[in-house]
């Protein structure tokens, strides 16, 4: 399996390759298809499952690797039912340290999965709509 590239531009997994052909898979449909083999040219520094992962929609994907355990996958979706809230509050209501609090807000923040807001005069954070969009989808709604 490997990452290619057709003239387009588009990004294809190498599933088969034939002296006639090519059988690729769109990696964010699965369509899978035949291409002449001289249309297309191999994608370096992309790790074919990296280029597989794009089957999950890039909000969650987003979320899946900005989390690296249940406790701040638990933290992002309080964020996103409760709204936003102090960072006061999410120190009192959580289990986390400050320290591990402030890691993983900082991780989210990077990632784009929350954002800085004002709780009641307090500095605070709220989940951003990416966050929003790729929690949907791991909660099924």
């Amino acid at each position: 399996m490997r990452t290619v590239r057709d003239e387009s531009g588009a990004v294809y997994l190498l599933v088969k390759e034939s002296s006639d052909a090519c059988k690729v898979r769109d990696p964010e449909t699965g369509e899978e298809t035949y291409r002449d083999g001289d249309a297309l040219e191999p994608v370096e520094g992309e790790s074919p499952l990296a280029t597989a992962a794009r089957a999950v929609p890039e909000p969650t994907r987003r979320v899946l690797t900005a989390t690296p355990d249940e406790r701040t996958l638990g933290l992002l979706v309080e964020l996103r039912e409760r709204g936003p809230h102090s960072v006061r509050h999410l120190l009192d209501a959580t289990d986390l340290c400050e320290s591990d609090l402030l890691g993983a807000l900082t991780e989210f923040r990077a990632a784009g999965l929350v954002e800085e807001a004002e709780v009641l005069g307090e500095r605070g954070y709220a989940t951003t709509e990416e966050a929003d969009e790729g929690l949907a989808v791991l909660t099924g709604e």
